[in-house]
């Protein structure tokens, strides 16, 4: 067993995956609080699944200490439902129905387990209890999965694209079942999701994977203090515009993006009066929008200056 601090439900520490050649994961730091919902996005391709199947023990991994509950991947099996994961492709057996799905899951955990008809009820698919696996939607496979994963009142749960093929009223309810069984039971969530709105409606911590390592981790509320709205302004005048900006009282001149956008920190003016300054100097603002603070931008943010 690894032991780990007593307030982290998961860490993994320095750990390192390759395919062949391709660093996949480099170095990777990762911890989770006991608690904690916590938020894991990053680009397609960047590596989250593998981060979550290398934690499982799924994956082989090069280097790296990793450690759920005090327990290393390879001892999994000794924390038999205090530990459940569930990936984007709910991987159920296509035959049996949802309610031999759940009995059958039920027979197999050592914790005290919710009833089946409960579960089926919790997570809305009541009216498919005798409905085949194969035969149900996407959306459907995946509350039946998380239906499977609460059987024994799990301590940590890790979901990879638990919005995926949900519609609306789907995501609503997997947002306030996560909030619920977080508030009312303590449960830990591992999220990895580039469902970034989602993220920010739920999550306490986040952490942006990129390049092979987590370039930013935090509490969601400390990520986004401090950073005020920027005006994107698009104008003929470019060069007479920054230089406007440059020593306007109020805003903070940042970037002149690829695509001919000029990005203004609004520090103590709004756009509105922004717009009208340069107007008054003869400087005609042809486009004007607004990135305020959010997951979203700081991810945009956070990859782009990684990047460069």
């Amino acid at each position: 067993m690894v032991h780990s601090s007593k307030n982290l439900a998961l860490s993994a520490s320095n750990l390192c995956k390759s395919y062949g050649d391709h660093k996949v994961l480099n170095n990777l730091e990762l911890s989770v609080e006991s608690g904690a919902i916590h938020g894991l996005v990053g680009l397609n391709g960047s590596g989250k699944t593998t981060t979550l199947e290398c934690i499982l023990g799924l994956q082989p991994f090069a280097d790296g200490d990793i450690s759920l509950l005090g327990y290393a991947p390879n001892r999994l099996h000794e924390a038999r439902g205090r530990i459940v994961s569930i990936f984007d492709s709910p991987s159920l057996n296509p035959n049996l129905t949802v309610r031999q799905t759940l009995e059958h899951g039920a027979l197999l955990c050592q914790r005290p387990v919710r009833k089946p008809a409960e579960l089926e009820t919790l997570l809305g698919i009541e009216r498919f209890s005798n409905f085949r696996i194969k035969t149900l939607s996407l959306g459907n496979k995946r509350r039946a999965s998380i239906a499977q994963a609460l059987l024994g009142t799990p301590e940590l749960i890790l979901l990879d694209e638990p919005f995926n093929g949900l519609d609306a009223g789907g995501v609503d309810d997997v947002l306030a079942l996560i909030k619920q069984l977080n508030e009312d039971e303590g449960t830990s969530f591992l999220l990895s999701s580039h469902q970034l709105p989602y993220l920010e409606q739920i999550c306490s911590h986040l952490s942006i994977l990129h390049q092979g390592k987590i370039v930013i981790s935090d509490r969601v509320e400390k990520l986004l203090s401090g950073h005020l709205p920027v005006a994107l302004l698009h104008c003929a005048k470019v060069d007479e515009a920054i230089d406007a900006i440059k020593i306007m009282a109020g805003v903070n001149y940042q970037k002149t993006d690829r695509d001919g956008f000029i990005h203004v920190e609004l520090l103590a003016l709004d756009s509105a009066e922004l717009n009208r300054n340069l107007i008054h100097l003869g400087i005609s603002v042809g486009e004007l929008r607004i990135n305020r603070a959010s997951l979203s931008a700081l991810f945009r943010t956070v990859t782009s200056e990684s990047a460069s």
